[in-house]
């Protein structure tokens, strides 16, 4: 069972104007951002909000759910507790907080290729890359690496540009 599009709207009603709030369809879901940190998700009709020390501390007694199997446990707020819109807006102020700034798409990109630069990689895979790069020749690499070399390769004859006829029987 999906989201309803009525209970995304009463919760952003509720919500209010929180700096930065908006949402995003995410997995037949809603994902919901405050200042670009992904601090909700709105799955069958229930919030689950990112556990942080604050949010849990504005909570008198926490609940905790998932909302697939293989999820890590979100504080889990379920409709009927909407109706404070105070402690709703204050629990996920508190969490945006407490969550540290998305970094930019090229900054992760960035540092996924770091480990891998020529020179800081170590180990094995600084032993198989530098295998793998010796191996890749261009043809004309190897042509200028062979033409400086001292001991050069005897040139090969020019094949002959006809051929040879068979002898009449």
């Amino acid at each position: 069972m999906s989201t309803r599009p009525e209970t995304l709207d009463f919760l952003l009603d509720q919500l209010g104007e929180l700096p930065g709030l908006r949402t995003r369809r995410m997995f037949g879901e809603y994902c919901v951002y405050v200042d670009d940190k992904p601090v909700a998700f709105v799955c069958d009709d229930q919030l689950y909000v990112k556990p942080t020390p604050a949010g849990q501390a504005l909570l008198p007694e926490p609940v905790w759910g998932k909302f697939y199997d293989k999820a890590k446990p979100h504080l889990l707020l379920t409709a009927d507790r909407w109706d404070d819109r105070d402690l709703l807006r204050a629990l996920l102020m508190a969490t945006a907080e407490a969550l540290p700034r998305p970094q930019p798409p090229g900054a992760r990109r960035k540092a996924k290729a770091l480990p891998y630069a020529p020179g800081a990689a170590s180990g094995r895979r600084a032993a198989a890359g530098a295998k793998a790069s010796a191996a890749i020749k261009t043809p004309k690499a190897a042509k200028a690496k062979a033409a400086k070399s001292p001991k050069a390769a005897p040139a090969r004859q020019a094949a002959p540009t006809t051929r040879p006829r068979k002898p009449a029987v």
